[in-house]
């Protein structure tokens, strides 16, 4: 692969840094957190207009055609402003749809979701919290009209604004998926206080929720091997916003020790303080080598594509959660205050550590690669 990356990626870069920098603002986070919704309408049209929320999509369907790396550059721009919003979990069902949707699900739904109509959200984990798509005990059964559905999803975020759910569930040929109507009688919601303020979650419990046969995504029983994908880019993206909250507490971090000063000069100036700080960019640069060669591996289909997603999950998982914590020890007392923005990035990278499976989760994912 090429580490470069290419001017329109720089673009891109540099252009959501811009866009990002003017309009979320610090303040402007922190005043979405008090917010019933915690997103930004205004933003989210914005965002389409640029051409993000299609991004990825097919150019049929009104998106850009581009791949996985574009995504993490975009996603690590989102990680570093500490965005509220569902961008990602829609990004994700309508890669869903564009990879197994009949025509009618890919014109009801991709080209609304380029163009900021419609917002989507996935509910993976079920009551026992295993990632593991065999494990999945929602119950799809079929009626005279099409399914009904049974069961519980946990931590599901953003589902309050979705104008569709994706439902992994169990039916009698096997792991199937589900678009689900959020307003779909039988399904109740209970709001659940995340970690990050800027994520809203939900537990959903469903009732024979009412799902037609032309809501089913992909022939039932064969879900499994897509769910498995996406999870792994899923894990990926997640990571490309953890390096962005990496980066900025680094450069919070290093910032504040050039004039911080103790016993009449900076704190950088003290061999501790310059040890954190080369360790935060060490993981730092590591964690930039594992998101981005797992990003190309997806685009270009290499051998190695799920395991490299996988250790990019767990990697920088554990990665981030060091950078952003010495961050805050770099600081000092002022690093705990509620008032500093430090704490909002921290909170971001740890609250992602555990979405689209953990570090646990993804490195057995790479020891059964190993094994086979």
């Amino acid at each position: 692969m090429d580490f470069a990356f290419t001017s329109d990626q720089t673009l891109l870069k540099n252009s959501a840094r811009a866009f990002l920098d003017e309009h979320c603002k610090p303040a402007t986070v922190r005043l979405l957190w008090d917010d019933p919704r915690g997103e930004s309408e205004a933003m989210w049209k914005e965002m389409a207009q640029l051409g993000w929320l299609g991004l990825s999509l097919p150019e049929e369907h009104g998106g850009s055609g581009l791949g996985m790396v574009e995504s993490a550059l975009l996603l690590e721009e989102l990680g570093r402003a500490a965005y509220p919003g569902p961008y990602w979990p829609t990004a994700l069902v309508a890669s869903a749809i564009a990879e197994a949707g009949s025509d009618a699900q890919k014109k009801r739904w991709l080209a609304a979701i380029a163009t900021g109509d419609a917002r989507a959200t996935v509910a993976l984990l079920d009551a026992d919290l295993d990632w593991n798509p065999a494990s999945i005990a929602t119950r799809a059964e079929k009626t005279t009209t099409g399914w009904a559905l049974t069961g519980v999803k946990r931590y599901v975020a953003w589902s309050h604004v979705a104008d569709v759910l994706l439902v992994p569930a169990r039916a009698p040929e096997g792991v199937s998926l589900f678009l689900v109507d959020p307003a779909a009688s039988g399904l109740t919601s209970s709001p659940v206080q995340s970690m990050d303020p800027g994520t809203r979650l939900v537990h959903l419990t469903l009732d024979r929720v009412p799902v037609r046969n032309d809501d089913a995504l992909g022939a039932p029983g064969s879900a499994a091997p897509r769910l498995l994908r996406l999870l792994r880019r899923g894990g990926a993206g997640a990571a490309a916003e953890m390096l962005g909250a990496s980066r900025r507490c680094l450069d919070m971090a290093v910032g504040y020790a050039k004039v911080r000063e103790q016993f009449g000069q900076p704190i950088g100036s003290f061999q501790a303080i310059r040890h954190k700080c080369a360790d935060m960019l060490l993981e730092t640069e590591n964690s930039h080598s594992a998101v981005y060669y797992a990003a190309w591996a997806l685009d270009a289909g290499a051998e190695d594509a799920e395991t490299a997603a996988s250790i990019a999950k767990a990697y920088v998982g554990d990665a981030s959660r060091k950078v952003c914590g010495e961050a805050i020890q770099v600081h000092g007392g002022i690093g705990f205050t509620w008032e500093y923005d430090l704490h909002m990035y921290f909170k971001r990278a740890k609250a992602l550590e555990v979405q689209y499976g953990d570090a646990e989760y993804h490195r057995e994912l790479v020891l059964d690669h190993v094994a086979k």
